[in-house]
C-alpha cells in the first residue's frame, strides 16, 4: 500500500511527541537564555511585516524552545521523524510546512510562500534534511526573494551542550545552560528570478557565520 504509515510508526509517534515534550519542557525551564541585535526583529514584529528566520539544523531544538508561542511556521522534512517533530513543535505554538526545498521542493516553496504571503513568520533550516552541515541551501532565500519578505539569520550558542554524533551534531543544551541568541539584521534578497536568488547564497551563508560569532560573544 502507498503511504499508509507502518504499526510501528504509530507506536513510535505515540510514544515519542509526549515524551520528546516533556524532556525539551523540563529541560527549557531551567535554560537562562538573553537575545542579542534583535532591534530588527522588534521592529518587523511592531509593523506586522512577515520574514524568514535561517538557521543550523543542529539548533532546533533550544531555537524552538526559545521562540515557542510565536506562532513561527517551520518547514518540516517529509523523513519519518518529522511527524514527531511536527507534533512536538505544534505543542510549542508554531505551525509547520512539510517537505524539503530540494527533495521535491515545489510544494514546499508555494507552502511557505503561501505563509508569508499571508504575513506568517517563517523558519528554514537551509543545511536540512540531511546537510551538508552548516551548508547554505538556496530554497529559503528564493522563498523570501519571492514574497518580498527579509532574511534573518539566527544563530544560537550554549556554554554547556551535548552533542549527538549526527550529521548536524544536533546540539542539546544541558540544565541549567546559559543560552545566546542572535540576530542578523533584517536582509533582502536581491531582485530577479530564483537563479538570482539561489546565487545569494554564499552571501547568506557568510551571514550565518557572523551571526554564530555574535552568539558566541
Amino acid at each position: 500500500m502507498s503511504g499508509a504509515p507502518a504499526a510501528g510508526s504509530h507506536w513510535k509517534v505515540r510514544l515519542g511527541v509526549p515524551l520528546g515534550y516533556f524532556i525539551l519542557r523540563l529541560l527549557g525551564m531551567t535554560w537562562r537564555i538573553r537575545f542579542r541585535n534583535d532591534e530588527g526583529l522588534r521592529r518587523l514584529v511592531a509593523e506586522g511585516k512577515p520574514w524568514v528566520f535561517t538557521l543550523w539544523h543542529g539548533q532546533l531544538l533550544p531555537v524552538a524552545w526559545s521562540h515557542r508561542d510565536r506562532g513561527i511556521v517551520v518547514l518540516v522534512s517529509e523523513h519519518r521523524d518529522g511527524e514527531i517533530i511536527t507534533r512536538v513543535l505544534e505543542r510549542l505554538g508554531c505551525g509547520t510546512v512539510r517537505g524539503s526545498t530540494t527533495r521535491g521542493g515545489g510544494r514546499a516553496l508555494i507552502g511557505l510562500i503561501r505563509e508569508l504571503s499571508a504575513g506568517h513568520a517563517i523558519a528554514v533550516t537551509p543545511d536540512g534534511p540531511q546537510g551538508p552541515a552548516m551548508h547554505f541551501q538556496p530554497g529559503a532565500i528564493v522563498a523570501a526573494q519571492r514574497a518580498g519578505a527579509p532574511v534573518i539569520a539566527l544563530a544560537l550558542h550554549a556554554d554547556r551542550a551535548w552533542r549527538l554524533n549526527s550529521w548536524d551534531s544536533f546540539m542539546i543544551p544541558k540544565p541549567f545552560a546559559r543560552l545566546t541568541v542572535a540576530y542578523s539584521a533584517p536582509t533582502f534578497v536581491g531582485d530577479g528570478g530564483a537563479r538570482d536568488a539561489a546565487a545569494e547564497a554564499p552571501r547568506f551563508e557568510a551571514l550565518m557565520r557572523e551571526t554564530q560569532e555574535l552568539a558566541r560573544g
